[in-house]
C-alpha cells in the first residue's frame, strides 16, 4: 500500500515518526492518518529530507 518494506515502517515507529496502536496481542494497528504520514515520509526521503528533519517539523 505504502511501497515501504516492513522493516522501513519499523524503523520510522523507532524514530517517532509514527504512532500506531497495538492490540492486545501486540499486533500493530495502523489508521489511515498513519498510511498517509508514512506516504508522505517516504515522498520527503525522496526528495532527500533526513528522518532527523521530519522529527523536528512534529513537534
Amino acid at each position: 500500500m505504502t511501497g515501504l518494506s516492513e522493516r522501513q515502517v519499523r524503523y520510522y515507529e523507532e524514530r517517532e515518526l509514527i504512532f500506531p496502536k497495538r492490540n492486545s496481542s501486540g499486533t500493530r494497528m495502523y489508521s489511515f492518518s498513519d498510511i498517509e504520514r508514512l506516504m508522505d515520509i517516504a515522498e520527503k526521503i525522496e526528495d532527500g529530507v533526513r528522518t532527523r528533519e521530519m522529527r523536528k517539523d512534529l513537534f
